[in-house]
């Protein structure tokens, strides 16, 4: 997808752990994509969190949230989060059929965090972003 000048992206968690594992992606997260303003989710930190189970991978995500963190860390609202709860559960109902819960509330948070602030979800999971863009009109999905 073809993001206009100057557009706002929101990278999801998928993105930042491709950029820190193999340097992929850099022009999304260090910046030179179509003049994007680049956004990451509180979530998409959380997540990367309880992944940094070395010094190294801890140092790693201390300096991606330094390079996010002047306004564009966006946190959750309990209004986003209300809502997410009714996403989740139009979706999966009560989650009774899955083994995992969180990665698919993330996303959904996710998702609705770009679309709070218009910007495009940059993901490599692009069928369950569609998934999630059946139940949020105007989310906008694009593969890095």
């Amino acid at each position: 997808m073809a993001l206009p000048v100057g557009g706002k992206v929101l990278l999801d968690t998928n993105v930042l752990i491709d950029f820190l594992r193999a340097g992929m992606h850099a022009e999304w997260v260090l910046g030179g994509h179509d003049n994007a303003v680049r956004f990451i989710s509180a979530v998409a930190l959380l997540e990367l969190r309880l992944g940094a189970d070395t010094p190294k991978r801890k140092k790693a995500v201390d300096r991606l949230h330094q390079a996010f963190r002047s306004g564009r860390t966006l946190g959750l609202t309990p209004t986003l989060l209300d809502h997410a709860g009714q996403i989740f559960r139009a979706l999966y109902g009560n989650a009774s059929g899955l083994t995992d819960r969180l990665g698919p509330m993330n996303d959904v948070l996710i998702a609705l965090t770009a679309r709070e602030i218009g910007a495009t979800v940059v993901t490599s999971n692009v069928l369950e972003f569609r998934r999630i863009a059946t139940k949020v009109p105007s989310l906008k999905v694009a593969t890095p």
